[in-house]
């Protein structure tokens, strides 16, 4: 496209809570970034959320002055044709089906959570056929488009479309760009002075290396054992002799793996109570809608700051700018493997660090790997292998395969019983595995919450 036309973006799962962020990206880059048309997709289901989503969109545009045409739709095919850029932040089944990622495993003393372990395992059933499905017609309609997905589990999903796909995807999550805006604010220095190596997959990395102005400040980072956390998993501090020993710091979603006991211990203790992180997020975006619904508001609220999701716009829209104008910048992203790892597929997704170039990320090659890390990657990405193949086929022994060997779970009866009971509680949304077909999967779509 002639660069003066600017440029078509089609967010799908539009109605989420997070897209005001994304909108005051797309105002504050509007330079570099010249978007002409953005498109908010979602369907009958969220419309009422996208029409609240949207109208402040709309207030938001209108105040900048600029010439962005914001688009409410319900038809993904219209928003997706001759779109540069898609972007996916989608959930589906929505919080309530989030509520039982995180709920059933509990019962069978395992972790549940919405990325890791069986909870996320559900998760990538449910979604990667319909992000499938989104792919099939950015493949038709607008096979140039570049498909940023920011939908959990986003490694797999973006796995799952390089290698059932002909679509140019990248994955992407905030917990990269979190941690250098954490290292930037504790050393007053500016991010592109700042250097952190990533090592791993998604929700499953190590940083091996931190230089701030060209100095290691790793060994400062290991000994600050409670700042590198999250709102969405439990505070809890990490071992100092541990971490020296790794020489390493871990994601914060590691905890599942190294502290499963005091973990799963935590996770129980707020399910008695009627505290799941479901039901913190529904309250917070009941909230958040209503002070969204205020004709008033023409800017992302101070609310929306409280919730997981920090910087979502900000990875967004760098990787945007980057990819239009060919930056050459680095930014940590899920990609695909090709020998970055050796003990991996090429095909594998993982999350390193790229040069974003205008024809896409080029993986940069490590200089540290932990050697104690390689078997927990290897493990992890067997299961996930193994449950994107499930997810495709709906084929169940795959996924007790998976199951059986995720590192946290204890058995092969607790992974059968526990995999027959998630997918009951799943049935509208696996059709595969129930012996129907899938023809209306691609349009259950919820926007991220």
């Amino acid at each position: 496209m002639a660069v003066n036309q600017g440029l078509k973006i089609a967010v799908i799962g539009g109605g989420s809570s997070y897209t005001p962020e994304l909108v005051e990206g797309f105002i504050l880059h509007y330079k570099e970034l010249p978007v002409r048309e953005l498109w908010l997709v979602d369907i009958e289901a969220g419309l009422h959320k996208l029409n609240i989503v949207g109208a402040l969109a709309k207030r938001m545009v209108e105040k900048s002055g600029l010439p962005i045409e914001v688009y409410l739709t319900t038809d993904r095919r219209e928003a997706i044709a001759g779109a540069d850029f898609v972007s996916t932040q989608i959930r589906v089944g929505m919080l309530d089906a989030r509520a039982r990622d995180e709920s059933i495993p509990l019962k069978y003393g395992v972790i549940g959570q919405e990325t890791t372990g069986p909870g996320g395992m559900l998760k990538a059933l449910r979604t990667i056929p319909v992000i499938l499905g989104i792919c099939r017609d950015i493949e038709e309609l607008a096979p140039d488009a570049w498909l940023l997905n920011f939908t959990n589990p986003a490694g797999m999903v973006t796995e799952a479309v390089l290698r059932y796909s002909k679509v140019k995807s990248i994955g992407l999550c905030n917990a990269p760009i979190g941690l250098i805006k954490q290292v930037s604010a504790k050393y007053n220095a500016a991010p592109d002075r700042i250097y952190a190596e990533f090592v791993g997959l998604n929700h499953l990395h190590w940083i091996t290396r931190i230089d701030v102005e060209g100095e290691d400040k790793l060994d400062d980072m290991l000994a600050d054992t409670a700042g590198y956390s999250a709102k969405n998993v439990p505070a809890r501090e990490w071992n100092p002799e541990f971490l020296q020993s790794l020489h390493a710091l871990p994601s914060y979603y590691l905890k599942y793996f190294y502290m499963t006991d005091a973990m799963l211990e935590e996770q129980q203790a707020s399910a008695s109570k009627g505290e799941n992180r479901a039901e913190v997020v529904k309250r917070v975006e009941e909230e958040l809608f209503e002070i969204y619904g205020n004709l008033e508001l023409s800017e992302k609220p101070k609310q929306l700051e409280q919730r997981g999701w920090a910087f979502y716009s900000e990875a967004a829209v760098n990787l945007m700018r980057s990819l239009y104008n060919g930056t050459n910048d680095i930014q940590t992203l899920n990609v695909a493997n090709r020998g970055i790892l050796d003990f991996l597929p090429d095909d594998a997704s993982i999350e390193v660090n790229c040069v974003v170039t205008k024809t896409g990320p080029l993986p940069l090659p490590l200089t540290k790997i932990p050697p104690m890390a390689k078997g927990l990657i290897h493990a992890v990405k067997t299961y996930e292998q193994l449950a994107i193949d499930a997810a495709v086929t709906g084929d169940r022994s795959l996924a007790i395969q998976a199951l059986a060997h995720h590192p946290l779970v204890p058995s092969v009866e607790v992974a059968i019983a526990m995999l027959d009971e998630m997918l009951e509680a799943n049935k509208e949304y696996l059709p595969a595995f129930f012996g129907q077909e899938p023809t209306s999967v691609p349009a259950l779509y919820f926007p991220r919450s």
